[in-house]
């Protein structure tokens, strides 16, 4: 069984993630640190939405890169799984053969 339609899957998620981080990157210039809290100018309205563009992202994120960890380790064991039983394989037949 190969594992490199599974590999693509990871790769793709791995190239989300680093999508969100970019378009984060991109919407928190918009940002403004120095936010004058008590005027109720068009600036708040503005860094409200900011502020909830940037949560979302930000939740999004986490959740991809939970998921991608957890998928990233479950392939690792399956690929050493897979090692090891087509070594155990490979040496069950050369014993055969070798007739030891």
């Amino acid at each position: 069984m190969s594992l490199m339609p599974f590999l693509i899957l990871w790769v793709v998620l791995a190239l989300g993630i680093l999508v969100l981080f970019v378009w984060r990157k991109l919407v928190s210039r918009e940002e403004d640190d120095n936010l004058h809290v008590l005027g109720g100018d068009q600036k708040t309205g503005v860094q409200i939405v900011v502020a909830q563009k940037l949560d979302l992202i930000d939740k999004w994120g986490k959740i991809c890169t939970v998921v991608a960890v957890v998928y990233g380790l479950i392939l690792a064991v399956l690929f050493v799984y897979q090692s090891w039983v087509q070594n155990s394989h490979q040496a069950w037949i050369q014993h055969i053969h070798l007739g030891v």
